[in-house]
């Protein structure tokens, strides 16, 4: 995608080009470009629209039905926040009296409108110029041109002292090849500009990746995990006025059209007590154990670890949380293939799920392993309990 496209999208023929593309997205693409050709559209505004239909129907999960007017590239799609995150992000910056924000790597825009939406005034900053165009188109077709504007620059030029509050969203892939960056140091801003915002505008977000190193979060700073239905989706750090607790896990379940927010929170530094397993095992959320709040989460369920290291927590009873998975166990047992293997065909045990932490071995080649025969189903869980590796079986609590 390049501007020129872009602008061809955003006439009247590329808008019938648009609308065509979507209820031809999902097939196969070859039959789906031939068909859009056959209407007439030119082969370039072709492969243009039929490439935003793919990315909207990808979008969906983040945005939803707003994903049908916006204007996406594969990079800025994977890095953009979902709109739930987005929303809840946004109503804290205005509740915090936050009314005029610069979004520092706007991308996409998809920070920058909820914060809009908010009734906020927003200035996003996008170095790259189709990004930069696509996110002011984006404003635009959701009726926030007036509350978010975009200009193509390097945000480490932005005046700050214009806003009183400060998002930014550092690149964290490489330009051209798209792959990740794992260092912060490598970011784009730099890291180092990054963390010194904080120190120019006392109400600072700054969203980065889920692996961050603990040791690179900025003393003071709440340093926030989220997870989508189980999934680590992203992190956060809140500085300055804006920190409330050093550690957060927030978590989002979706039920039917709701998304229900669960908060644990603490100081990310407490031990959970240890002791030999027991009946009920949970499994903690990903945003609970990176938030390294297992120990909070420990004293909820009134459970211990088996081991110090690894954050799979025991308890006498099975209590709803929705910080955790958990299973009933029936089975611990000293790791032995054989053994394992007879207990499962005494058991008539065809299907498995595999859970591990604190293992070297493979699911993959275990479950071959196994071979496994008949109608019931177990959970494996491959881990360590006073060093020593274990299996446990069991069956998941409802």
């Amino acid at each position: 995608m390049d501007l020129d496209q872009l602008a061809a999208l955003r006439t009247p023929e590329g808008s019938a080009a648009l609308t065509a593309a979507a209820d031809l997205a999902g097939g196969d693409p070859l039959v789906a470009a031939s068909a859009l050709r056959a209407t007439g559209v030119p082969p370039t505004l072709a492969a243009a629209a039929l490439t935003q239909a793919e990315l909207r129907h990808r979008a969906v999960g983040k945005f939803g039905r707003a994903a049908a007017g916006m204007f996406l590239t594969r990079p800025g799609l994977e890095q953009a926040t979902r709109r739930v995150v987005a929303d809840r992000r946004a109503a804290r910056l205005y509740a915090a009296g936050v009314r005029t924000l610069a979004d520092l790597g706007c991308g996409l825009g998809a920070d920058a409108l909820a914060a809009a939406r908010a009734g906020i005034r927003v200035y996003g900053v996008e170095a790259d110029p189709v990004t930069a165009a696509m996110a002011a188109a984006n404003a635009e077709a959701a009726g926030l041109a007036e509350l978010f504007t975009v200009e193509c620059g390097d945000a480490t030029g932005f005046d700050v002292s214009r806003v009183d509050g400060v998002f930014c969203d550092p690149a964290r892939r490489t330009t051209g090849t798209g792959r990740r960056i794992f260092d912060p140091r490598a970011y784009s801003p730099p890291w180092d500009f990054v963390t010194g915002l904080a120190e120019r505008v006392p109400r600072t977000v700054v969203k980065v990746a889920p692996g961050l190193d603990h040791a690179l979060i900025p003393a003071g700073a709440e340093a926030e995990w989220v997870g989508v239905d189980g999934d680590l989706v992203e992190a956060a750090l809140w500085c300055g006025e804006l920190a409330e607790v050093p550690r957060r896990a927030t978590l989002y379940r979706q039920r039917g059209a709701e998304a229900h927010l669960h908060q644990l929170t603490g100081s990310g530094a407490a031990e959970a007590p240890v002791g030999p397993p027991r009946r009920y095992l949970y499994d903690p959320d990903p945003a609970v154990v990176r938030a390294h709040l297992v120990a909070e989460l420990a004293t909820e369920l009134d459970a211990t670890l088996g081991d110090p290291s690894i954050a799979y927590l025991y308890a006498d009873q099975p209590i709803h949380t929705p910080f955790a998975r958990c299973l009933e166990i029936t089975d611990v047992l000293p790791f032995s293939l054989k053994r394992l293997r007879a207990l499962l065909r005494d058991r008539r045990v065809g299907r498995v799920e595999i859970l591990k932490r604190g293992s070297a071995l493979t699911p993959e080649q275990l479950r071959r392993d196994l071979r496994l025969a008949g109608d019931a189903a177990a959970s494996l869980v491959l881990t360590r309990v006073g060093g020593a590796p274990t299996v446990l079986v069991g069956q998941p609590v409802a």
